[in-house]
C-alpha cells in the first residue's frame, strides 16, 4: 500500500491515491517512527493533513483562518481585477474609431498582443516565486497594469491601443499560475477543490463583469475613464498589497514534520534491486536497526513472488539538522510584509537559477495532462473572442441598435452560466469523485474529474448554436441569444475548473510549472483565433461559423474520453521525468 504515498516505490503513480490506504501508509511509515511523531489531522473532520505542516507559527499552513481568508481575498481580487482590465478595451473601441479613426482590425491586433503578453509573461515571471518570494511577482504585475492603463487612458493613435495591451496583458500573467501556487501554500490538499472553484469564479467575474462595468463607464463618462479608473484602482492595489499581502514562501523541507525525515535513497542499490516485473511486488516489511558504525539504518524488504529485494535507506550525516518550528516566534510585521524574500537555495542573484527554472517549466510540455488542460481552457478563450466580436460588431446595428450599456449587459447571462459551471465542476465534482473512489475500493484517479466534461460537450455547443443562429438571423427576442450565452458561460466555468483540477491532481508537486505551460497553450491559441475570427465570420457568415464552433467544441470536449482511458498510462509513462524534475528543481 506504500505505493500511494512513497514516490520511491516502484508502483507509485502520480495522481493515483487510495483514500483508505493513504492514511494507513502514512501512519505505518511515519506515525510509528522512532521520534514518536504522529500525523497531524484536521480538528473537525479528522482528515490527515497533506502536506503535513511544521510546528512553526510562520508556516502558512498554520495561519489562522482570518489570515488565510485575508490572503485568499487578495488572491481572488487580483485575479478578478486583472481579468477585468484585460477585457475592458472593447468598451472604448467605438469611440476610438469615431474620434481618432483607429480601425477595429488594429484593436483586434491589440487583443492578440494582450493574449501573447499573458502567456509569455506567465513564463518569464514563473521563476520569481521560487527565487525571490511570491509577493514581488504580484507587485510587478500590478505596476505593469498601471503603466498599461495610463497608456490606454491617454491613447490617441493606433500604436497606443496596441502597445498598451502588452502591459495590461502582462499584468494578468500573475493570475494564470502564481495565484494557484500561493493558494497551495496556505491550504491543504483536501481543501483545494473548493478553493479552486473560488479562483475560477474570480476569473469569470473579472472576464464578464469587466466589459459590463467598462461599458457603463464609457457611456456615462468618457472612454478615457475606462483607463483612468483602472489607473486609480491599480495604484490603490499596489499600496494595499505592499501593506497587507503576507509572503507565503516557506521552505518546509528545513523543518521537522511527521513526514520529513533526512532519509536518502541509495540509488546504486535500488536501481539494481527493483524487479523488472514491478507488479510482482506483494508486500513491504519495514525494519529499523543500527549499523556497525552506530548510524541508524532503515532497511525495506520488498517481498516478491520469487525473490526478496533489499533496498537500503540510510541516514546521511551531511544533511543539516532539521529546525524545530515550535521554538520559533511569529515573524515581525515588516518581515511578513517584505517585498522580496530570497529563497533558501538562492545563489547570488539567482540569474543562472532563473534560466534553469525556465527550462524546468518548459519540460512540462512533455506531460499529456498539460496539453488537454491547455486545450480545454484555451478553447474557451477562443470562443470568448468569437462571441465578444459578434456582440461588439453586430449588436450596435440593426435590427438591435443596442447602446454601449445594452451590449455590456450581454455579459450578465454569461457570468451566471460561468458561476453555475464552477459550482458544477468544482463543488459537485468533489463529492462525485469521492463517491466514485469509494465504489472502486478507495482508489482515486485524477481522470475521475474528466467525467464532468461530458456536460460541456452538450451544453456549450447548444449555447453556441442558440447564440449563433439568433445573431445570424437577426432575432430581436433577447431570450434565445441570452440563454445561449448562459450555456456558453456554463462551458467556460466548467471547462476551466476541470482543466485546473485535473492538472493539479495529476502532478501536485509541479503546480506552478504545469499552469505556466497551460497558460502558454491557452493564450497562444486564443491569440491565433483573435486574428482569424473576423476573417472566418466574414467568409462563412455568423450562423455557419457558430455551427462549426459548436461541432469543434463537442469534439474537443470529447477528447476527455481517450484521456480518461489512457490518462493513467500517460502518468505512468511520465513518472520518472516528473520525479526527476522535482529533484533537480529543489536542489
Amino acid at each position: 500500500m506504500d505505493q500511494y504515498t512513497n514516490p520511491n516505490h516502484p508502483l507509485y503513480v502520480p495522481g493515483t491515491f487510495n483514500i483508505y490506504a493513504q492514511q494507513h501508509d502514512l501512519e505505518q511509515v511515519y506515525g510509528g517512527a522512532a521520534d514518536g511523531s504522529q500525523l497531524k489531522r484536521d480538528s473537525k473532520s479528522g482528515t490527515v493533513l497533506m502536506p503535513q505542516p511544521s510546528d512553526s507559527p510562520n508556516d502558512p499552513l498554520n495561519w489562522s483562518q482570518l489570515r488565510k481568508f485575508s490572503h485568499f481575498a487578495l488572491m481572488t481580487f487580483i485575479t478578478a481585477f486583472t481579468a477585468a482590465t484585460s477585457n475592458d478595451a472593447g468598451a472604448a473601441q467605438d469611440s476610438l474609431n469615431e474620434i481618432y479613426g483607429i480601425s477595429y482590425n488594429a484593436m483586434n491586433t491589440g487583443a492578440g498582443v494582450l493574449f501573447l503578453a499573458i502567456g509569455w509573461g506567465t513564463l518569464f515571471l514563473s521563476p520569481f516565486p521560487n527565487l525571490y518570494g511570491r509577493k514581488i511577482t504580484y507587485l510587478v504585475c500590478l505596476l505593469l497594469g498601471l503603466l498599461g492603463s495610463v497608456w490606454f487612458g491617454s491613447a490617441k493613435k493606433t500604436s497606443d491601443t496596441i502597445w498598451s495591451q502588452l502591459f495590461v496583458g502582462a499584468s494578468e500573467s500573475c493570475a494564470e499560475a502564481h495565484v494557484q501556487l500561493s493558494l497551495t501554500d496556505i491550504f491543504f490538499q483536501h481543501q483545494l477543490g473548493a478553493v479552486l472553484t473560488g479562483y475560477i469564479m474570480a476569473t469569470s467575474i473579472g472576464t464578464f463583469l469587466g466589459p459590463l462595468i467598462a461599458g457603463y463607464i464609457s457611456s456615462g463618462e468618457s472612454f478615457r475613464w475606462v483607463g483612468w479608473w483602472a489607473v486609480i484602482i491599480y495604484g490603490a492595489s499596489i499600496a494595499l498589497f505592499i501593506l497587507t499581502c503576507e509572503e507565503t514562501y516557506f521552505d518546509r523541507s528545513l523543518y521537522m514534520t511527521p513526514t520529513n525525515k533526512t532519509v536518502t535513497l541509495d540509488a546504486s542499490k535500488s536501481s539494481s534491486s527493483v524487479p523488472k516485473d514491478q507488479s510482482a511486488i506483494k508486500e513491504t516489511v519495514y525494519e529499523q536497526k543500527m549499523s556497525e558504525d552506530g548510524k541508524d539504518l532503515k532497511k525495506i524488504h520488498k517481498r516478491t513472488s520469487d525473490e526478496d529485494i533489499l533496498v537500503d535507506y540510510q541516514q546521511d550525516s551531511s544533511y543539516p539538522e532539521l529546525i524545530d518550528g515550535s521554538k520559533e516566534t511569529v515573524n515581525s510585521y515588516w518581515k511578513r510584509m517584505a517585498i522580496i524574500t530570497p529563497a533558501t537555495n538562492l545563489k547570488g542573484y539567482g540569474i543562472k537559477q532563473y534560466i534553469n527554472y525556465l527550462k524546468f517549466s518548459l519540460k512540462m510540455f512533455a506531460f499529456p495532462a498539460v496539453w488537454i488542460s491547455g486545450l480545454f481552457w484555451g478553447w474557451q478563450d477562443v470562443l470568448l473572442s468569437f462571441y465578444l466580436t459578434i456582440e461588439e460588431d453586430n449588436y450596435y446595428e440593426e435590427p438591435w441598435f443596442y447602446s454601449d450599456a445594452a451590449v455590456a449587459i450581454m455579459n450578465v447571462p454569461t457570468l451566471i452560466g460561468a458561476v453555475l459551471g464552477c459550482m458544477y465542476a468544482g463543488v459537485i465534482s468533489d463529492h462525485f469523485v469521492m463517491w466514485l473512489s469509494k465504489r472502486r475500493g478507495g482508489i482515486y484517479e485524477a481522470e475521475y474529474r474528466l467525467w464532468f466534461s461530458f456536460a460541456v460537450a452538450i451544453i456549450s455547443p447548444a449555447g453556441l448554436l442558440m447564440f449563433g443562429i439568433a445573431s445570424g438571423r437577426g432575432f430581436t427576442d433577447w431570450r434565445c441569444a441570452y440563454v445561449g450565452l448562459g450555456f456558453i458561460g456554463f462551458g467556460w466555468g466548467c471547462a476551466g475548473d476541470i482543466a485546473m483540477a485535473y492538472l493539479m491532481d495529476c502532478y501536485p508537486e509541479m503546480v506552478l510549472e504545469g499552469m505556466v505551460c497551460t497558460a502558454l497553450i491557452n493564450n497562444n491559441l486564443a491569440c491565433i483565433f483573435t486574428f482569424t475570427c473576423s476573417l472566418w465570420i466574414d467568409a462563412s457568415g455568423v450562423e455557419n461559423t457558430f455551427i462549426a464552433l459548436a461541432v469543434l467544441t463537442f469534439f474537443f470536449s470529447c477528447t476527455a474520453c481517450p484521456m480518461y482511458i489512457y490518462g493513467k498510462k500517460a502518468r505512468v509513462w511520465s513518472k520518472n521525468l516528473y520525479l526527476r524534475c522535482i529533484s533537480e528543481r529543489d536542489t
